[in-house]
């Protein structure tokens, strides 16, 4: 009886811990009006071609007083991937790149957050054509600040590099010298602006 007493207590000391963690995470979610999610591959070796993907979603709980106990979510479109020229844009939603039909949501969750020198370091999973991998995404806060509505707002200014083979979008062609078409590395920069809500009267997030 008495093990049974120690283990309810251990139960509720445990629980009234994550609460109160839960309590200390504020809810933020990206402005999509003053947020971006662009991308860069050297065609050919010797150009940089950009990209975005318009229809995103991201959901940050903020630890405000500590931002490495934060977490958070994003969500990309794979349709909605725009390089400014509809037949290219076309082949990178089709099955030779990022087969949009079968796999419409490319999306990045967090595992952890470490400071570093000049900012902070998320690692977390980039699931791309439902293959996962684990990614580090470097990226600096600005603010937070408050807003003409009183609202607190964060900025995140973050990149990565990833190896698209490794995700399984493997298409390409060699070149009479031996180069690539399309690189292998891809550079991934995200500029979010974050709001602060109110989770009581808040609209819930888009659907995943």
């Amino acid at each position: 009886m008495r093990h049974l007493r120690v283990l309810v207590c251990l139960a509720f000391s445990l629980a009234a811990a994550a609460g109160l963690q839960a309590q200390e995470l504020a809810t933020y979610r990206m402005d999509p009006a003053h947020s971006s999610v662009g991308f860069m591959a050297r065609h050919f070796t010797v150009s940089k071609v950009r990209g975005t993907f318009d229809k995103f979603a991201g959901n940050f709980l903020v630890d405000e007083k500590d931002f490495t106990r934060s977490q958070f979510d994003v969500t990309l479109e794979a349709a909605s991937v725009n390089t400014r020229v509809e037949n290219r844009d076309n082949h990178l939603r089709s099955a030779d790149f990022l087969d949009a039909a079968n796999y419409p949501q490319i999306t990045f969750k967090s595992k952890r957050i470490e400071k570093t020198a000049d900012g902070y370091v998320a690692v977390g999973d980039l699931t791309i054509r439902g293959a996962t991998r684990e990614v580090p995404l470097r990226f600096v806060l600005v603010g937070p600040i408050k807003d003409p509505r009183g609202s607190s707002r964060l900025g995140v200014e973050a990149a990565a590099s990833i190896n698209r083979q490794e995700f399984g979008v493997s298409w390409n062609r060699l070149m009479e010298g031996g180069g690539l078409v399309v690189s292998d590395t891809i550079e991934i920069e995200i500029s979010a602006e974050l709001v602060k809500v109110n989770p009581e009267t808040a609209p819930p997030p888009p659907p995943k």
